[in-house]
């Protein structure tokens, strides 16, 4: 049950909102939001965005307690364990052991179209992480897994986002960008959706409107698990527009969030070299290789995700920064 409680001193407002779980009575989370009287239509906006992400969390626990009376509760198990190991990172320890967890899921019930996605999400990762010759196969499976899911319900916000990082993947940014939108028709509080559209946008060189995405993912979902590649998304935009003390700033932001994300600290290695730090480069560098130690530059270039001329000379940028963070030509 979701209750609140609304009060006015002059020309403040302050709203508590908390939620109880109605058989105990148990508090399971509580907020408030205090704002001036003239901007009640702000803090209307902000407060349903932020209670929608939370009862999001919320009643995937809620799900979780209540998957033993599902007809195949050990499939919806597995898929929690499996999406619990993607939210700790994208390190190869990480994936690997979604992955099984996902495939064991679908092992118990073919039907589970969430661990669908998930599987969707594991290939989609691994091809980019620039760690493998066969990211093309790996992105073409995903999008069939994908394109599966949406056969089973087209009304899945996630599996429409699945589709749309695989498309985004494979030099089909605009197509990606119809994918995501369709998403937040679905869902408006799809603070993932958005920041994917922000990573869309630099492949179809238009990354000065990235950080507007991710700036609306993070407003609409401020304490997510996935701010970590939200900031990544923002620094490699800025290292793309040669804003490099920029990228490094928000780059940093990433790892901090979280140090198992390679992309960030090889990003971050080329951001440094390009601003002279050359030391502090090849230490991120050397992170980020011993997360994913396979990344290459040639098998970074070799993806072709977008043809698009102001994003091929940003990618060169990078290149020119990985060089000097000692990262492998391959």
């Amino acid at each position: 049950m979701l209750e609140g409680s609304v009060q006015r001193s002059g020309k403040r407002l302050r709203i508590n909102a908390q939620l109880v779980d109605a058989a105990s009575g148990q508090h399971l989370w509580a907020e408030r939001f205090e704002r001036p009287v003239a901007g009640l239509f702000d803090m209307q906006d902000e407060l349903v965005s932020r209670l929608a992400n939370t009862l999001g969390t919320q009643l995937v626990e809620a799900e979780a307690r209540r998957a033993q009376r599902t007809p195949h509760p050990d499939a919806m198990d597995l898929y929690f364990q499996g999406r619990a190991w993607l939210l700790k990172g994208f390190s190869l320890e990480c994936v690997t052991q979604a992955r099984s967890f996902f495939e064991r899921a679908l092992e118990f019930d073919p039907g589970n179209i969430d661990s669908m996605i998930g599987l969707a999400n594991v290939d989609t990762i691994i091809a980019n992480s620039f760690t493998t010759d066969d990211g093309p196969a790996r992105l073409a499976a995903a999008e069939a897994m994908a394109n599966k899911a949406l056969s089973i319900t087209s009304n899945r916000a996630m599996a429409h986002l699945a589709r749309g990082w695989v498309q985004i993947f494979t030099n089909r940014a605009a197509q990606a960008v119809r994918d995501l939108e369709h998403a937040l028709v679905l869902n408006p509080n799809a603070a993932n959706a958005h920041a994917a559209l922000g990573c869309a946008k630099f492949y179809m060189g238009r990354a000065a409107e990235t950080e507007g995405h991710i700036r609306e993912a993070l407003r609409l979902s401020p304490r997510d698990v996935e701010t970590y590649q939200w900031a990544c998304i923002v620094g490699v935009a800025k290292l793309l527009l040669g804003s490099d003390m920029e990228a490094v700033g928000w780059l940093r932001r990433s790892t901090e969030a979280n140090r198992n994300f390679p992309l960030a600290h090889l990003t971050l290695a080329a951001a440094l070299g390009l601003t002279g730090a050359l030391e502090e480069a090849r230490t991120a560098a050397s992170t980020g290789l011993a997360l994913h130690p396979g990344f290459t530059i040639r098998r970074f270039v070799a993806a072709k995700q977008s043809d698009n001329p102001t994003y091929l000379a940003g990618r060169e940028r990078a290149c020119e920064g990985f060089r000097l963070a000692g990262v492998p030509e391959g």
